[in-house]
């Protein structure tokens, strides 16, 4: 007789559902915000140009340390840095949800990026030394990935929601009751590895040096506005944080542990990749960003009709993530599809520039919103595919640690130069007499053409930078970026 007892549970799914937790609570935030932003700024008074610092904090802080708190995990255990980085998260949302002034809300979201950092940067790697078996580990990672793109999906429209029906606070609260569930889960249920110790050494130069590069970059980009683009005071800056990223460039070359060594660039598909994203994310952050302005302050959108409108975008990506966007690098080529799924989003951005002042959302939005999604869900898994098949097995971590850290170092540059520009232009023909709707949507219109131009350049390094991956070469499994 066929033996029927009930084994018990594998404790390795407990603890990936853990890990997607932890994932769910830092992508939830990430869009959530967005769709408050509007009635942030009423409330605590920012300014257009300010308001993108409660953006822009946590991607300097979160992109920056990125790749250091990817090396602390191998140092001290992957367990113990996931922990440490929800109880920072959770801490931090709290000081985000009970802030009274701009300046207490930017500093809590920097704390919430550093967090953030310390969380994202070493799930993957413990999904992967949990499950060994290629097949487990692919339905592994793809629950991973499928969770990230409903945290995506449910923060733009749980944003509306629960600002309209409660207030912003409320999307910053949201996260204390998962966070805390996590981190008593985790000590529990995800298995411990030490780590080879601190004497493996940290490379701390190397991340001060990247970290207060870029954010004197983005902090010289947002004053411009201010001091003028040709000022004394944005060129001496600029130098400086220019200054700063040539430092740890040599640093990376001379380090004996460096943050991020620099033999990695020699793959073209590794270069290629992470040049098309961090323009392809440049463009996008700002898109957000000011594509939630203009339906609230031209369209008149309340909270939650913004988050309504944002859902095609997240639900495509979804749907692509499930499976379908594998398929499709699997039978045209990870080349083909990340150039198909550009296009589109240029297209979708092209539209955008035409939006009127009086638009209406299915002749006007959702044409941007349709393209916009599913060329989302086509071009990042392709460029997370390509970026890791480049990686020999010994720089997988790093590789996957890069990936991640030019998305948020290119939302941050980008939101930074699409806000500031905006701003200036509709200042300008403020001054000269002309409407205000009209003015802010001109503003508009200029930040989404730069997007578009940015995109078209992520467009021009996919064509001649990457190649077709070998039909030999074993990618390391990448981690998706939502």
């Amino acid at each position: 007789m066929t033996d029927t007892t009930r084994r018990p549970a594998d404790p390795r799914w407990l603890a990936l559902v853990v890990l997607c937790a932890g994932m769910l609570m830092i992508v939830l935030d990430q869009t959530i915000v967005n769709v408050a932003l509007p009635a942030i700024q009423t409330d605590l008074g920012f300014s257009q140009a300010g308001l993108a610092w409660i953006v822009n904090a946590y991607l300097i802080a979160f992109g920056g340390l990125l790749l250091l708190a990817g090396r602390l995990g191998d140092l001290i255990g992957h367990k113990r840095v996931f922990v440490l980085g929800l109880v920072v998260f959770t801490v931090a949302s709290l000081l985000c949800g009970l802030a009274t002034a701009p300046e207490l809300l930017i500093g809590a979201r920097f704390v919430q990026g550093v967090g953030g950092a310390l969380s994202t940067a070493v799930t993957l790697g413990m999904i992967v030394r949990m499950f060994p078996e290629p097949g487990e580990q692919a339905k592994a990672i793809g629950v991973f990935s499928f969770v990230a793109a409903a945290g995506a999906s449910i923060g733009l429209l749980l944003g509306g929601v629960l600002t309209q029906v409660l207030t912003w606070h409320w999307i910053f609260f949201v996260n204390i009751p998962i966070g805390v569930a996590a981190v008593l889960l985790a000590t529990r249920l995800i298995p411990a590895k030490p780590g080879i110790g601190l004497g493996g050494g940290a490379d701390v130069v190397g991340a001060v040096l990247i970290t207060a590069s870029v954010m004197l970059g983005v902090y010289t980009i947002v004053k411009a506005e201010t001091h003028g683009w040709g000022s004394a005071h944005t060129l001496v800056l600029g130098a400086v944080a220019v200054a700063l990223l040539v430092g740890f460039v040599v640093r990376q070359a001379k380090a004996v542990n460096p943050l991020l060594p620099l033999r990695v660039f020699r793959s073209r598909n590794v270069a290629g990749a992470n040049g098309a994203q961090i323009l392809l994310v440049a463009g996008m952050f700002g898109m957000f960003f000011l594509g939630t302005l203009y339906m609230q302050l031209v369209l008149g959108y309340d909270a939650l009709q913004i988050g309504l409108a944002f859902l095609p975008i997240a639900v495509s990506i979804g749907a692509l993530s499930v499976g379908f966007s594998a398929r499709l690098n699997a039978r045209f080529g990870e080349p083909r599809v990340l150039l198909v799924g550009m296009g589109l989003i240029l297209v979708g951005l092209l539209v955008f520039v035409r939006a009127p002042v009086d638009g209406h959302y299915v002749e006007h939005l959702l044409p941007v919103m349709l393209p916009l999604g599913i060329g989302f869900g086509m071009s990042f898994p392709a460029l997370m595919t390509l970026a890791m098949s480049g990686a020999t097995p010994d720089d997988a971590g790093l590789a996957s640690g890069l990936v991640n850290t030019t998305a948020q170092v290119g939302g941050a540059l980008g939101l930074a130069v699409l806000a500031t520009t905006s701003t200036s232009r509709t200042t300008a023909l403020l001054a000269e007499g002309v409407p205000t709707p009209e003015a802010l949507t001109s503003g508009f219109h200029l930040a989404f053409g730069i997007s578009a131009a940015l995109v078209a350049l992520a467009v021009v390094v996919a064509v001649t930078v990457i190649r077709p991956i070998p039909a030999t070469a074993e990618a390391p499994r990448p981690v998706v970026v939502h």
